[in-house]
């Protein structure tokens, strides 16, 4: 982060948006917006926010995975690989 880049005023926004939204895509830096000197939003390009999001996404995956291992709800990969053969066999069956 570039601090006087990537920190503008709610007026700086208002006045200048098309320079602010071709800076941010740009660099792909979010920039904080201020009001009354205190941070009130954050804008980010859409490319950067996507990726994020699917980060977040895949963490919560992980947490997710390891309480299941804290907990011991696994399952071995043997039995779990004939499972899924022992499903993709009655499919092909039913057909």
């Amino acid at each position: 982060m570039k601090i006087k880049e990537d920190i503008k005023s709610i007026s700086y926004l208002k006045s200048r948006s098309a320079e602010l939204l071709a800076q941010i895509n740009e660099t792909h830096r979010p920039v904080i917006i201020t009001q009354n000197g205190e941070p009130r939003a954050v804008i980010q390009d859409a490319e950067s926010y996507e990726k994020m999001v699917t980060s977040l996404n895949l963490m919560k995956i992980l947490a997710h995975s390891e309480k299941d291992i804290q907990e011991g709800n696994t399952v071995k990969q043997a039995t779990l690989f004939t499972q899924i053969e022992d499903n993709l066999l009655k499919k092909k069956t039913k057909k």
